[in-house]
């Protein structure tokens, strides 16, 4: 089910820097460098895989930059939501 604007921005409150660009629940990370961005990658496939939900996503060097929607339904869900706080618990434990 897509989530009401007021859902969104709830959510928005617990996500870091987590904003909505062209639809998409969407965030650009920043790491030291490419192998660290690509580490990150190859974590987070592993939940979108868990999750049966792909990102859209790319990398150049050091940012990875992660779009979010639903496609089936149309819109942000609580899927993309649960993915954001899966994408941004792995981001934290590679940066501390």
């Amino acid at each position: 089910m897509v989530l009401t604007s007021d859902d969104i921005n709830n959510a928005l409150e617990g996500l870091n820097g987590w904003q909505i660009v062209d639809s998409y629940l969407s965030k650009e990370f920043t790491f030291k460098g490419f192998i660290q961005a690509m580490g990150f990658m190859s974590q987070v496939a592993i939940h979108a895989q868990v999750m049966q939900h792909h990102p859209e996503w790319s990398n150049v060097y050091n940012k990875v930059k992660i779009n979010l929607t639903t496609h089936d339904e149309g819109g942000i869900t609580e899927l993309d939501t649960r993915f954001a706080e899966k994408a941004e618990h792995v981001y934290k434990a590679m940066i501390t």
